[in-house]
């Protein structure tokens, strides 16, 4: 995945590949789509961001 951030004085270009899964990107047909920043970690993470689930809670380490 590739994207562009322009703070205003100039672009960065950031990269993400993941070593295992895969993204689930939004599909909508020509349209735009607005998502929050927690859920644009979840697609980065390869995460379902429509829906996320906790699938591993960690345990107590001692």
């Amino acid at each position: 995945m590739k994207a562009i951030w322009h703070d205003g004085q100039g672009a960065c270009l950031f990269t993400k590949r993941l070593e295992r899964g895969k993204f689930i990107w939004p599909s909508v047909a020509g349209e735009s789509v607005t998502i929050s920043p927690a859920q644009l970690s979840y697609l980065l993470s390869g995460i379902d961001w429509r829906n996320p689930q906790e699938t591993h809670r960690p345990t107590r380490v001692g």
